[in-house]
């Protein structure tokens, strides 16, 4: 099978952007794999489909898979490359697009400047929504790792988050905790992890270890959880700059019950084609 694509980056969170609109797309998990593989494949974090909608109040459907070929639900970085890419694509005109997703519809705001605001949705906190195993809702929980207490505050996002305040986010143990948190047995759908170093009550660094994809230089859905939970907490106004590694984002939410909105850059790299 001949593929198309387009390899695009959002704050370095990279991803390769798949019309199945206008080409039949059924990808196995293993596909997914060489696709998303940096020495044998194209390289990516995510790959994303722009399908056709799903529901009569949506333009388009966006799915996401990870570099492991398993399907999630929800991406900040790679929703802002899908607006970009339909409007560059001349699939949409409109500087709003409304999106469906695995969790539900997803609004897309394409700025004059190019840059991307993308409402979020509502976080939720309920340990049953994101999952978390736990008796009842809290700002935060005691996570045991081989004797370690680590504290924690989990988010949905549209998918599940964990974020850990650090001292100083270039220590922070991102590759040792990472994936010891993204499988604890507590989070039966595994965790995002988040390390969050506060800068100032508007300004926040955070290093996020993805599930099934590792650390990213970059992730939407992490970005909106660390702000969330900061807000909540009163550590963070309702507006906070986040500094990633491979650039910046701009988070807000106004409270509970109130969407969380995210604006940033999408970008195409390259087009290309591959044989699989």
């Amino acid at each position: 099978m001949t593929l198309t694509f387009t390899k695009m980056q959002g704050a370095g969170n990279d991803f390769v952007v798949v019309n199945a609109i206008d080409q039949r797309v059924e990808l196995t998990r293993a596909q997914l794999r060489l696709i998303a593989d940096r020495h044998f494949g194209i390289g990516c974090d995510q790959i994303l489909l722009v399908e056709p909608p799903r529901s009569d109040d949506t333009e388009f459907h966006y799915r996401i898979f990870n570099a492991d070929g398993g399907e999630v639900e929800q991406c900040g970085n790679g929703a802002r490359c899908f607006a970009r890419y339909v409007r560059d694509k001349g699939l949409s005109s409109s500087q709003e697009l409304h999106v469906g997703t695995a969790k539900g519809r997803i609004t897309l705001y394409i700025e004059d400047d190019n840059q991307v605001r993308v409402n979020m949705g509502v976080p939720r906190f309920a340990p049953a929504d994101i999952p978390f195993l736990a008796e009842t809702d809290a700002l935060s929980y005691g996570l045991d790792l081989d004797g370690t207490q680590y504290t924690v505050s989990v988010v949905s996002m549209g998918n599940p988050h964990a974020v850990l305040l650090v001292n100083d986010i270039e220590q922070a143990p991102v590759a040792t905790i990472g994936p010891l948190l993204e499988s604890h047995p507590r989070f039966p759908e595994r965790v995002n992890v988040g390390f969050m170093e506060h800068r100032a009550r508007d300004r926040i660094a955070l290093r996020v270890y993805e599930r099934g994809a590792g650390e990213t230089l970059a992730c939407g859905t992490g970005a909106c959880a660390a702000v969330v939970s900061g807000i909540r907490q009163n550590s963070l106004d309702q507006r906070v700059t986040v500094e990633l590694r491979g650039g910046q984002l701009v988070i807000s939410w106004a409270g509970e019950n109130e969407p969380v909105w995210m604006t940033g850059p999408a970008e195409t790299v390259y087009e290309g084609v591959i044989d699989l």
